[in-house]
């Protein structure tokens, strides 16, 4: 079985299609300004990366701005997978200050949710009434491909028919204090971003009318892969290929799926003479992850090349 990316879209607050693919028109709003987007409702003490989460989530579905009637077409045979290292740090750390200062009782009903990790995951599955498989990673550097590779698994499984794949990560001060105490990564340290990426992944159906991208299985290595040819999305700067930590920022658990959304986007850019993409995210200590997109035969006569895409 062959999985195929459906959709995706990139919100990196301050960030418009110009600069990303994937990203909104104009500029990505902040998480404080989601109900530009969402609506007002249902946003009351939900945490910025959910916000965001649901931005990107929001965009990737091809819904118009506001909060959605009713579940999403598919809902009963969709599944949520959400990686995110620190996207609620923030909370955890203010509960427990609160609990020390006073007790349990101080803590605010509306605060206390939040403190699950898998605050973010179950935040999308309720907005858009998903009943199918609901996951979250915290799974270090590679945990954004690891939650591509686990959608693309319950796919293969017969699990679930579509898969919400979602990268978050706020930039708060926890966030960038936690960032600060991990080794310094190849390339230096980045300023860390807050930035969210959704793609939807299917089985693909070769009937289906216009382009396809095919995602190939997400492997595991102790090192990056040697350079491949075509377009490559890399970890860490100055390997070669594209770093999107070098052009957006630190964006650690959410890396893996800007990726993949990024390079789904540029594969798809009629602009574009890319054919394949192969994108890996990871660090020393954690390892690497890497996953490979292709066009499909048919998509490459379909988006017939015109000029060069903007990022190379």
């Amino acid at each position: 079985m062959t999985v195929a990316v459906t959709g995706y879209a990139t919100h990196v607050p301050g960030l418009s299609a110009r600069d990303l693919p994937g990203s909104p028109a104009e500029p990505a709003v902040a998480a404080d300004q989601a109900h530009v987007v969402l609506g007002r409702k249902g946003l009351l003490a939900k945490e910025p990366a959910t916000r965001l989460a649901l931005c990107a989530v929001h965009a990737a579905l091809g819904l118009p701005p506001g909060r959605p009637t009713g579940p999403v077409a598919g809902a009963g045979t969709t599944a949520v997978v959400v990686s995110s290292n620190l996207g609620n740090v923030q909370t955890v750390c203010a509960v427990v200050d609160e609990m020390r200062a006073s007790s349990g009782h101080a803590v605010s009903p509306l605060l206390a949710p939040n403190a699950s990790s898998n605050i973010i995951a179950s935040s999308i599955a309720i907005r858009y009434g998903i009943t199918g498989p609901n996951f979250m990673l915290c799974a270090g550097a590679t945990s954004g491909l690891d939650a591509v590779r686990l959608g693309a698994r319950l796919l293969r499984a017969g699990r679930t028919d579509r898969a919400v794949v979602v990268g978050v990560e706020p930039d708060d001060e926890i966030a960038r204090g936690l960032l600060g105490l991990r080794a310094t990564p190849p390339g230096g340290f980045s300023e860390p971003r807050a930035a969210a990426a959704c793609v939807l992944l299917t089985r693909y159906d070769p009937a289906a009318e216009g382009p396809a991208v095919l995602l190939d299985r997400v492997t595991r290595s102790a090192r990056p892969p040697e350079g491949a040819a075509g377009l490559r999305l890399d970890p860490h700067p100055g390997l070669g290929g594209v770093s999107l930590t070098e052009r957006v920022g630190e964006t650690y658990g959410a890396l893996g799926v800007l990726q993949v959304a990024a390079a789904t986007g540029w594969l798809l850019d009629p602009a574009s003479t890319h054919t394949a993409a192969e994108v890996t995210c990871g660090d020393p200590e954690d390892g690497y992850a890497t996953a490979r997109l292709s066009l499909t035969a048919a998509s490459q006569d379909w988006l017939a090349p015109t000029a060069e895409v903007i990022f190379r």
